[in-house]
């Protein structure tokens, strides 16, 4: 077995035994362990108990983090003429139409998130095998195709956060960089749990939350009780 280095083993030894723990205590504990030379993000993963092969059982939203991410979002923006210049003076970081797409099929990807126009839809529609598997594809149920571009360019760049249930009934996201202040990470880890749970599905039976756990990038993970996840 591979030894483990300094840092590893005193963030395992901090963790040991500390299992389905109150939001501020998972909090404190992957920030104080979070001592990477780099800002490590806090990644939030949710084990639900639905079947996203089920249509009815598919989980998806959105969620603008009270406290943002602490990531710089580049924004794609597909769009025309007034719509264009409404997205360029918005903050839009990429903005096109035909040619937008034929870049993106060509393979190069140098955005976060994706906006379209409903008028742009047929032309984004052809990305579909390339967008959807990076969870890219504008989507009217997330607010990213919309004809309020600026709204839509300014929540993305704000800290708001796109979330969908993946095969194995997991919903992650990154909730905030571990230098954000502890009340700041507990605030955000909740509105996004609280975003979760407002969208159950139809179909889910039993329960729909099994697990949440905490971690840093680069640190090991803590479970937190699921009653006391939800913003209060």
């Amino acid at each position: 077995m591979a030894k483990l280095g300094k840092r590893t083993a005193a963030a395992r030894e901090a963790f040991a035994g500390k299992d389905n723990v109150t939001v501020e205590e998972a909090v404190a504990l992957v920030k104080g362990n979070a001592t990477a030379k780099f800002d490590e993000t806090v990644e939030i993963a949710v084990q639900l108990g639905v079947d996203p092969r089920h249509a009815d059982q598919m989980v998806r939203g959105v969620v603008g983090l009270p406290n943002g991410t602490g990531k710089t979002v580049r924004v794609a923006v597909f769009a025309r003429g007034p719509k264009a210049e409404e997205a360029q003076a918005a903050g839009a970081d990429i903005v096109g139409a035909e040619d937008l797409m034929e870049v993106v099929q060509g393979g190069t990807i140098d955005f976060d998130r994706c906006i379209a126009t409903p008028d742009m839809m047929p032309v984004v529609g052809r990305l579909g095998k390339v967008l959807g598997p990076r969870n890219l594809m504008p989507n009217p149920k997330v607010g990213t195709v919309t004809m309020d571009v600026k709204a839509a360019v300014e929540a993305a760049k704000g800290g708001e956060v796109q979330f969908k249930v993946e095969k194995a009934g997991v919903v992650h996201a990154g909730v905030g960089k571990a230098s954000f202040d502890e009340g700041k990470l507990v605030e955000n880890v909740k509105a996004f749990m609280d975003a979760v749970l407002k969208a159950k599905p139809a179909g889910a039976k039993g329960a729909y939350v099994k697990k949440i756990a905490l971690s840093s990038t680069m640190g090991p993970g803590v479970t937190i009780d699921i009653d006391n996840a939800a913003a209060q």
